[in-house]
């Protein structure tokens, strides 16, 4: 399995031009659109994006706005230009983040006894409140150690795979979200999780590699999981910071994990948490 590798951070700075006409076409904008919608002259623009013109940071920050890049890569397009970055990155543990660890904190143990976990933005578990380890059972302690991704540990033939009682539907839904963050992100750790993910997504990955791109059968698609006791229905919905102003908040996720129906609420009020 092995885990993935960040990128290191003395990667080549590339062009500031590149960039911006890399992330103008992820976002399948036209130079005239983006321009106009940037307030700035096309010609300009162009200019900019072919090396001929340097952009001020202030339109750095104001194209980057306009193409929603993320604030990590945000910073990567001002230091392309020549700028410092914009935004702070800090740890959870930092005491600038004292306010928005509280407010994690918060949310969690508000859902019990549902589940609910925070993650980065690469899947990897920040906190969980008390609801979630039960579900645990039955995963390797080698998916369970830290760093623990969550995908992986979803999809993994020796993580909670074998108890997914809908796993093709949901292995499907995990698979069509993480793709859909790579197009958004180009974040090349998540390019490579997605790509692991598909390798060993059970015998049925060749055709859920293909229905992944088509479009969803379901409007919401359930977690069914099997447990000692009864099979468990949960529906998820996702949280993010509305305006984070520094890296870490901005790629802070919390998942929280709701009853489906009547029989999957009496359980979880009625487990008895540590």
């Amino acid at each position: 399995m092995g885990a993935i590798a960040a990128r290191a951070s003395s990667s080549p700075i590339r062009p500031i031009g590149d960039l911006l006409r890399q992330w103008r076409q992820r976002r399948r904008y036209s130079q005239l659109a983006l321009a106009c919608d940037a307030e700035i002259s096309p010609k300009h623009l162009s200019f900019v994006e072919s090396g001929r013109a340097r952009p001020s940071r202030h339109m750095v920050l104001r194209l980057a706005e306009r193409l929603e890049v993320p604030l990590r890569e945000r910073n990567a397009l001002l230091l392309a230009a020549g700028f410092a970055p914009a935004f702070k990155e800090q740890t959870l543990q930092d005491s600038d983040l004292a306010s928005v660890r509280q407010a994690v904190d918060r949310v969690l143990a508000g859902h019990e006894p549902y589940p609910a976990l925070a993650v980065d933005r690469h899947w990897t578990l920040v906190t969980a409140n008390k609801s979630f380890s039960p579900l645990l059972t039955g995963a390797s302690s080698e998916l369970l150690a830290a760093p623990l991704n969550v995908l992986r540990l979803a999809l993994h033939p020796e993580g909670i795979a074998p108890r997914i009682v809908n796993f093709a539907e949901w292995c499907m839904h995990l698979l069509a979200r993480l793709r859909q963050q790579v197009e958004q992100s180009a974040d090349p750790v998540l390019s490579e999780l997605l790509a692991e993910l598909r390798g060993y997504a059970g015998a049925s990955a060749l055709s859920l590699r293909g229905a992944e791109e088509g479009p969803a059968s379901h409007m919401i698609v359930p977690l069914r999981l099997k447990t000692p006791g009864a099979v468990l229905s949960f529906i998820s919905t996702t949280m993010v910071f509305g305006t984070p102003l520094d890296v870490t908040s901005s790629e802070l996720a919390i998942e929280s994990f709701f009853p489906a129906d009547e029989a999957t609420a009496r359980a979880l009020q009625g487990l008895q948490l540590p």
